[in-house]
């Protein structure tokens, strides 16, 4: 009787075994089939389906001539290519040619900690990781930080290849003559690349030339936790400057390599703006002036970052200008013009970094209205819509 019980138990776990065997394999499948796109869908949301009627004449005349550029987006982080223009998110290739871009910078992210916010993070977590996971980048890019950077890179060049639509830019030569030839064919965008955070670096000096290299000309020293080169606006310790930080200016100084101190700590700031021989920018951030959040800048940083001969990006998100709404992101830039000047304010959207945002790059046209309604002239607009941002492309970039 025993052995019968033992023989129908062994019978049952064996089929629980085959059954939990095929839970997992169900799941593992459904992980890397469709977490990635799931993920996505939620993080990155627009809330306009379409254009409103609303929109001027002027506004439309105007939006036709502009030079469109934008500091930050971050496209490259999910599932999708960048030639497929999709229904979700806020930027591909086909929404940037119809809102009439020139020039998008597409950000490689590295690491995001669990439980992000803008007020105290470590890096002892890690949700990119699982990310590259589900949208199955090489397993070398799951445990390696430069290799992730790389990989995003990868996926542009790609893009570039695939199509005539598409421009890689890494000198000021290329992007004078795509600018030139973008006059006679606005179905072409330029594609910069940037780095957000440079514990991308692994703690490697030489690996600022592997990302250089690899394409990247803008690189952001910090993101959401303090890292080797120094503090975080949201990190733990919130320092300054390190020794090895110094290191890495210097030599992406000497490189042309643009410096990026958006998510920077205050003393951070402080320090590279003194520290770098060269202007910098801050590609996607709002100010306290008009929404009092930890990462926005203040009105001495904006002086600050005008005097070194530098940029700033305002974005298009609630938590840099506290709303979606286009008056939101008008009023921000309207006061970081009256502070640091006309020809230190620019976009930086944070295009598909997690964001709900109004609009999409199709529907950017929104903000030229929204601009002219505010009362900024023509030539105002022009400098802030994507001519401003070249201006310093065409200056700062390597031969």
């Amino acid at each position: 009787m025993l052995d019968q019980f033992i023989k129908v138990l062994g019978s049952v776990l064996k089929r629980l075994k085959g059954a939990l065997l095929l839970i997992l394999v169900i799941g593992a499948l459904a992980f890397f089939l469709g977490a990635g796109t799931y993920v996505d869908r939620k993080m990155n949301v627009r809330l306009l389906d379409e254009l409103p009627q609303t929109v001027s004449s002027q506004a439309r005349d105007l939006h036709r001539d502009l030079v469109i550029a934008d500091w930050h987006a971050d496209n490259l982080l999910w599932a999708r290519d960048p030639l497929d223009r999709l229904d979700r998110g806020h930027v591909d290739i086909p929404r940037l040619i119809e809102g009439n871009f020139s020039l998008q910078v597409f950000d490689a992210v590295i690491k995001t900690p669990r439980g992000q916010n803008y007020e105290s993070n470590d890096d002892n977590t890690d949700n990119i990781m699982y990310i590259a996971m589900a949208n199955r980048w090489p397993v070398g890019s799951w445990f390696n930080l430069t290799k992730r950077a790389l990989h995003q890179s990868d996926i542009l060049h790609r893009a570039a290849e695939q199509s005539s639509s598409l421009t890689l830019i890494k000198t000021r030569g290329e992007l004078d003559i795509f600018l030139k030839l973008r006059r006679n064919n606005t179905t072409k965008v330029g594609g910069l690349l940037a780095v957000e955070g440079l514990h991308a670096l692994e703690g490697k000096l030489e690996n600022v030339d592997v990302l250089y290299d690899a394409g990247f000309r803008v690189m952001g020293l910090v993101h959401f936790f303090d890292n080797e080169i120094g503090g975080s606006s949201a990190g733990v310790e919130k320092g300054g400057l390190t020794t090895f930080g110094k290191e890495v200016i210097q030599r992406m100084n000497s490189m042309g390599i643009i410096i990026d101190l958006a998510h920077a700590s205050a003393a951070t700031f402080d320090e590279v703006i003194q520290f770098s021989t060269k202007p910098v920018i801050v590609s996607h951030t709002g100010v306290k002036g008009t929404y009092d959040s930890p990462r926005n800048l203040s009105d001495q940083q904006l002086r600050a970052l005008a005097e070194k001969g530098g940029i700033v990006g305002i974005g298009f998100w609630d938590g840099a200008v506290g709303s979606t709404s286009i008056e939101s992101i008008t009023q921000a830039i309207r006061h970081a013009v009256s502070v640091a000047g006309i020809d230190h304010v620019s976009l930086g959207s944070d295009f598909d970094g997690g964001t709900t945002i109004l609009f999409d790059a199709s529907q950017i046209i929104l903000l030229t209205d929204g601009l002219l309604r505010a009362g900024f002239n023509k030539e105002e607009v022009a400098k802030i819509m994507g001519g401003n941002q070249v201006r310093f492309l065409l200056e700062q970039l390597p031969d």
